[in-house]
């Protein structure tokens, strides 16, 4: 996953983060390349986050999004967060 690529006009600039038991398919946080036009289930596949973890809170920039199928952009940044339960 620390592949070096190098960015051109089909390629963004991301950071990805992951968080508690999420960091089992993701580092804590990375920067990476990704074609222009992923999406986040792009992402999901790419770091093999199994279809049984779907109870996860997606941020973007700060702000949540609620579904799976948005385009990330050049510089966004994605936390990707286990669903908390309490009582």
């Amino acid at each position: 996953m620390n592949e070096k690529i190098t960015k051109t006009n089909s390629t963004i600039s991301i950071t990805v983060k992951f968080f508690a038991n999420l960091r089992d398919y993701g580092p804590k946080k990375e920067k990476i390349e990704v074609p222009l036009g992923t999406q986040f289930k792009d992402l999901l596949r790419k770091y093999e986050i199994p279809k049984e973890i779907e109870n996860f809170v997606i941020l973007v920039n700060g702000r949540p999004k609620r579904e799976e199928n948005f385009p990330v952009k050049d510089g966004d940044t994605v936390a990707i967060f286990p669903m908390i339960a309490g009582g």
